[in-house]
């Protein structure tokens, strides 16, 4: 039975060139993919390399009393700081100023444009039934074609009552009427519910008493909407950016949305909202499989899915255009997809998107409105250069530290420090790299803080030799020789190792969970730098170490190897005690007693 066990213990010892290979291959792969991905060195965080300053202030909305206080402007901090920092590392730091303002500094190498877009968006997203839909232009005023005609009237020479009567007919048939048509469309589709059912055709008699006042077209409302319908010309960003402001929820209005080539744009008259942002439970941005078009499929909460089901029930009993419905975020038409079916569960936002603006308003709609509207009151460029002094001071303080870390090594442990140094540099290279590699692609940015986290990291690495070489020496102390020694010191340094390095990385998880901002920073470079520690432990210091002790110079006790028996104090080679074995004696004569 002991024939198994002694090949196993040297099985373990005699292959620590796959694990020297494993980690090589590592370093190899991770630099690489460094320089393929084109970014070679860190993202650098707005203290150190500058950026953009936005400052935004709070504006209170017709109808909103006391909108702006401190629950909202967090709740608004929260949102901005989840839309622009994505998994929260990316270092753009959100914060309040005063009672109103809210300051987002966003680091140079993040888009600039795209970081503004999910900042400023307040994200109002309705579900509007369609009412009508009409080119993006201001349509003509039908009075400029009855003047015109009357000026014809007035050059020709023959006229009568029947000639005139049949130019009122050519009028009302011509292009120039399409306007006066278009407008009796709007105003029999405002009479009507814009989501009519079938039961609807089948009322009692108090349909018949409704009297001429209450019906649409008598409201100075609708003809006003009419009018501003009329007069609407998409085509204009200022026209666009003013249409059917201030309207409530509940309100009948006016938008303007993107026809569905992307190029032109579509005026509507929209119906109340019946389905709001807080309906939609998440949404992400996909390829359609049909169209190969980018698109934002949204899943409903279940109290919206009982509406979406509702109005898309009635929705598909309509004709077109009344059929379609608006996705309207803030006042302007994303999407107005036609319905034929009823919906529940799901629902897609098509339009001219691309990748980015798919991704962007997916992750709008998942982390929700703003709960107040903001406008930029200023943004300003933020320079590095007194980051970059205090960066430049850092690494000074850095280096300080790592010369006297291995001036100690080399003190101390000698021979041993060459392995120390190694697995050091073994370490900072794979920290280098994967910090680099993170930054396209979590948004990962080096900040201060986050360089104090990668000082500190220093300690932590060296306290884990420090152990695993005390553990040795311990073993060669008892009498031990180098090998063994060093399989027996093993299992008792991995223990501690394993203990310490595990409060480090809770106490920095902790630390990223309760903490935003810069601070973030530095308990996620802490958590990294300890997990790097265990794998190089593991998986470089312990097989270069067994490797190490079968070279005579260390295996010998070399007085500069760090583990000369002499000067340790190691106790003479354990053996083991022979026992004397008493010869057989007959009864003791008692005089000799």
């Amino acid at each position: 039975m002991a024939a198994p066990k002694k090949g196993r213990r040297q099985g373990a010892q005699g292959r620590p060139g796959r694990s020297l290979v494993f980690i090589l291959i590592a370093l190899v792969a991770l630099t690489g993919g460094m320089f393929l991905s084109g970014h070679t060195t860190p993202r650098l965080g707005i203290d150190l390399a500058g950026g953009t300053s936005i400052t935004l202030e709070a504006k209170n909305e017709p109808g909103q009393k006391n909108a702006i206080n401190p629950t909202n402007m967090n709740t608004a901090v929260d949102i901005i700081n989840n839309r622009v920092n994505g998994l929260g590392v990316s270092e753009a730091e959100v914060q309040t100023q005063g009672d109103r303002n809210i300051i987002v500094n966003i680091p140079k190498g993040t888009d600039q444009k795209q970081a503004r877009e999910q900042v400023g968006t307040t994200a109002q997203l309705y579900f509007r039934p369609v009412i009508t839909q009409a080119s993006g232009e201001p349509t003509p005023d039908p009075s400029a074609s009855s003047s015109s005609g009357t000026d014809k009237e007035k050059d020709t020479d023959k006229k009568d009552k029947a000639s005139d009567k049949d130019e009122a007919t050519d009028k009302a048939t011509s292009p120039t009427a399409t306007p006066t048509s278009q407008g009796r469309a709007v105003s029999d589709a405002l009479k009507a519910d814009p989501t009519p059912s079938a039961s609807d055709k089948a009322k009692d008699d108090k349909k018949k008493d409704e009297t001429p006042s209450s019906t649409p077209s008598a409201d100075p409302s609708t003809a006003k909407l009419q009018e501003q319908f009329a007069k609407l010309d998409c085509t204009d960003k200022k026209a666009r950016a003013e249409a059917g402001k201030g309207a409530k929820p509940s309100d009948t209005t006016i938008a303007c949305g993107k026809s569905p080539d992307g190029k032109t744009w579509d005026k509507f008259i929209v119906g109340p909202a019946e389905i709001n942002g807080k309906d939609v439970d998440k949404a992400q941005a996909t390829i359609n499989q049909n169209s190969a078009a980018w698109v934002v499929n949204m899943d409903f909460t279940k109290g919206g899915s009982k509406k979406f089901a509702k109005v898309t029930s009635k929705l598909s009993q309509q004709q077109p255009p009344q059929n379609q419905f608006a996705i309207v975020l803030d006042g302007e038409v994303v999407s107005a997809p036609s319905v034929n079916t009823t919906l529940s569960a799901n629902a897609e936002i098509s339009g001219s998107f691309t990748q980015d603006s798919a991704k962007d308003l997916a992750n709008i709609l998942s982390y929700g409105a703003l709960p107040l509207t903001f406008h930029e009151q200023s943004v300003t460029t933020v320079s590095p250069a007194l980051g970059g002094e205090q960066l430049h001071a850092g690494l000074i303080a850095g280096a300080i530290g790592l010369a006297l870390v291995i001036i100690y090594l080399v003190v101390y442990y000698r021979g041993l420090s060459l392995i120390a140094i190694a697995s050091l540099l073994v370490s900072a290279a794979l920290t280098y790299t994967i910090m680099t590699l993170l930054g396209p692609t979590i948004k990962f940015a080096l900040n201060l803080p986050a360089v104090c986290g990668a000082i500190v990291a220093i300690g932590i690495t060296a306290d884990s030799f420090i152990v695993f070489f005390e553990r040795i020496r311990d073993e060669v102390r008892e009498g031990r020789t180098l090998r063994p020694a060093v399989e027996r010191a093993w299992p008792r340094a991995r223990r501690t190792i394993l203990v310490s390095d595990f409060v480090s990385f809770l106490a920095a998880a902790v630390l990223f969970v309760v903490t935003v901002g810069k601070v973030q920073g530095f308990a996620f470079t802490l958590g990294l730098t300890t997990l790097l520690d265990v794998v190089v432990v593991f998986f470089f210091t312990k097989p270069l170490m067994t490797l190490m002790a079968r070279k005579k110079f260390f295996a010998n006790g070399h007085k500069w190897s760090g583990l000369d028996p002499k000067r340790l104090g190691a106790k003479p080679p354990l053996r083991r005690a022979r026992r004397a074995t008493a010869p057989t004696a007959g009864p003791v004569d008692p005089k000799e007693a």
